[in-house]
């Protein structure tokens, strides 16, 4: 599989089982756990894995026009009221 970054929000691509993941979303990608790479096949393998994902990264944001210089942290505002199910 090829992993394609800022693509989607539900893309999880797994390396060395699930020891190290990456996980896709429109305005970030998230590397997380620990990845050990061996100098063996399965560790090439893995590198291979990372180096392709890595690269996906860095060639949408360098070629993203309207790059930011930060993201928005601050959650959207709500748009309306909720009726409280717990009122009587």
């Amino acid at each position: 599989m090829e992993f394609k970054a800022f693509a989607d929000d539900s893309t999880v691509l797994n390396i060395h089982g699930d020891a190290f993941t990456v996980t896709n979303d429109p305005e970030r990608v998230v590397l997380s756990g620990t990845l050990e790479l061996t100098r063996d096949k399965a560790g090439l393998t893995a590198g291979l894995a990372l180096q392709q994902a890595i690269a996906s990264i860095v060639d949408v944001l360098r070629n993203d026009p309207a790059l930011p210089e930060h993201v928005n942290e601050e959650p959207t505002a709500p748009t309306g009221k909720i009726k409280n199910p717990f009122a009587g």
